[in-house]
């Protein structure tokens, strides 16, 4: 198995298209670079570069992962708070981009949520559907606190 090799010319024009098609974090660069068996001087030089150049910002990528999470897949902060520690972003930018979401908004999209959820769920055993809808409502990362609390008062 031959794998084509790069010059760090050419790996940083690849890189340079790879960030401009899409918003991506330094984690997505680096497994890219090295899949291209770069050596590690090699991917500091092009991350570097790319840094400089705007191609790679981890807070850009960060507001607009979170934005996007939760305008399009209605994602709770909790996980996107998991997605983003997995792409190693730090603390602070993780903080910054939950900022990117209005708090008047989160709560109206997670009651939306909770009925449309609630509506869609045809089980006769009040026990299962409350079980059935607090599960779906955890696993896309909405607070706990939240969950119950919505649960209970929807299905009182």
């Amino acid at each position: 198995m031959n794998k084509k090799s790069y010059t760090v010319e050419e790996a940083t024009k690849l890189l340079e298209r790879y960030c401009a098609y899409q918003e991506r974090c330094h984690k997505e660069v680096i497994a890219k670079l090295k899949s291209y068996n770069m050596i590690p001087l090699a991917i500091d030089t092009i991350i570097n570069h790319l840094i400089k150049n705007n191609y790679l910002n981890e807070e850009r990528f960060a507001k607009n992962f979170a934005r996007g999470k939760f305008n399009i897949k209605k994602w709770g902060k909790q996980r996107i708070i998991r997605e983003l520690k997995l792409r190693d972003i730090t603390k602070y930018n993780i903080e910054i981009a939950l900022k990117e979401i209005p708090e008047e908004e989160y709560y109206q999209v997670f009651e939306e949520l909770a009925n449309k959820r609630l509506s869609q769920l045809n089980e006769p055993n009040l026990f299962k559907k409350k079980k059935k809808l607090i599960d779906y409502l955890l696993y896309r990362g909405w607070e706990p606190h939240l969950v119950y609390e919505t649960v209970n008062q929807l299905m009182h």
